[in-house]
């Protein structure tokens, strides 16, 4: 069978997609291939004025229709922001991609709102979007959430006694606990969207070459390295592909590193419903969101 590519995405003409983090790297190119695709594509960036820039750029490369939201995940206030602008226009969203992150910070760091800034950012920032977006969700009849791990989930085990890594920070300890927390985050969603329309769903970019990796290994994803439009065909299949189903987690196919997208393998540990549904209700009293009647 021939590898997967965006030449094989369906026409998405009508639909609705926010990508976080689209102004760079994987998010870029996942919400470029939305948008010749045919997606009102919405794309979420911290800085107002590089939003604006990948906008226009996407913009021309596609054809397509894309527009840029301020989008600050490691602040609560600017969620809620960001989620009333959208909701304003589009009371229907279709496809949400939570793909932004930051990744290994040398020291630790707070958000505005008092959470260690790589969980805060990588984990909460999600929960509490998709949580807020839910409504917008159920209004589609055929949502799926998109949640962008890592490999380096395998490498991880949750404290949850120490969520917001206070009693030792590790850099890249911290940032391992973000991806597997996706991981438990994708699939306590799918358990609680269980007899809604919304498929919830993961994705990882195996080794690609991005703006994430300038404190981490750097020079050696340079070297052996995909593509970041590579790196983001998982989430694109993830997020378009027909037949994919709540609880599905995509690749790259050889190694888990490089090609074209495959089914990937889940952590043993991301599978404990009982982790997963501490850190749920952790997550919700953390953030102050709750989510609706159809994903309890």
């Amino acid at each position: 069978m021939a590898a997967w590519t965006t030449e094989q995405i369906p026409p998405l003409t009508d639909t609705t997609v926010i990508v976080t983090g689209a102004n760079s790297g994987l998010g870029y190119h996942t919400a470029l291939a939305l948008a010749r695709a045919g997606a009102d594509v919405v794309i979420g960036c911290r800085d107002p004025s590089r939003g604006d820039e990948a906008a226009r750029t996407l913009r021309d490369a596609s054809g397509g229709r894309v527009t840029p939201l301020p989008l600050d995940l490691a602040d609560l206030a600017s969620i809620r922001a960001f989620v009333a602008r959208f909701t304003a226009e589009r009371p229907r969203l279709d496809v949400l991609v939570n793909n932004a992150g930051v990744m290994a910070l040398p020291r630790r760091e707070t958000t505005v709102d008092g959470f260690e800034r790589q969980f805060g950012t990588n984990h909460l920032g999600h929960f509490a979007l998709t949580g807020l977006l839910w409504p917008a969700l159920r209004c589609s009849p055929a949502a799926r959430v998109v949640s962008v791990s890592s490999m380096m989930a395998f490498a991880a085990r949750l404290d949850l006694g120490d969520l917001q890594s206070e009693r030792r920070y590790g850099p890249l300890t911290a940032y391992n606990r973000t991806k597997l927390a996706n991981l438990y985050f994708m699939l306590e969603l799918g358990r609680r969207a269980r007899g809604t329309a919304v498929r919830s769903l993961a994705a990882h970019p195996g080794a690609a070459v991005t703006n994430l990796q300038r404190h981490a290994y750097g020079a050696a994803i340079r070297l052996i390295g995909q593509t970041a439009a590579a790196g983001a065909l998982p989430s694109l299949y993830a997020a378009t592909v027909p037949d994919v189903q709540s609880g599905d987690y995509y690749g790259p196919r050889w190694f888990g590193a490089w090609g074209a997208p495959h089914r990937a393998r889940i952590p043993g540990l991301a599978r404990d419903e009982s982790i997963a549904a501490r850190l749920w209700d952790l997550s919700e009293q953390l953030t102050g969101v709750r989510y609706p009647a159809g994903a309890a």
